[in-house]
């Protein structure tokens, strides 16, 4: 199974968009599936805030999961991972729209008026699994390159 089938599995059984990228890559980044999709639950649908897409942060964490820095006098991880998350969000953005979870769904998820215009339009159903299958290719190429 290719990382975006496992991410669209992920999210067609009811995981955030966030669990459901960060879990597909669970096993190339040290993690078993229960601490990825543990790590990845307070990041779905911008962080429950409308901020940037829980599909984008689940990549953001699988590149500082592979590339991030963790010793201190590490400044060459530091200024890749700086360039990978803005070469995440950039390219996210020109594929998708935008990395701004509200913009993308056209509507305040934070309110009562914005979920109702989310549910009646199926777009947790429809539209997000396409941000989750964009978050996978984005990474994919960036890991590639």
């Amino acid at each position: 199974m290719t990382h975006k089938e496992k991410a669209l599995d992920y999210f067609g059984r009811k995981f955030h968009c966030s669990q459901a990228v960060l879990a597909a890559y669970a096993d190339e980044c040290g993690l078993s599936e229960e601490q990825a999709l543990k790590l990845g639950s307070c990041f779905g649908s911008g962080m429950r805030k409308g901020e940037v897409c829980g599909a984008c942060t689940g990549a953001l964490m699988v590149l500082g999961l592979l590339y991030g820095q963790f010793d201190e006098n590490d400044l060459k991880s530091r200024q890749l991972t700086n360039k990978l998350n803005d070469r995440m969000m950039e390219r996210f953005a020109e594929v998708s729209g935008s990395y701004v979870c509200n913009e993308l769904l056209k509507c305040d998820i934070t309110t009562p008026e914005g979920l109702e215009y989310v549910k009646q339009n199926n777009l947790f159903v429809e539209f997000c699994p396409k941000m989750v299958a964009n978050a996978v290719d984005v990474l994919e190429e960036i890991i590639r390159s």
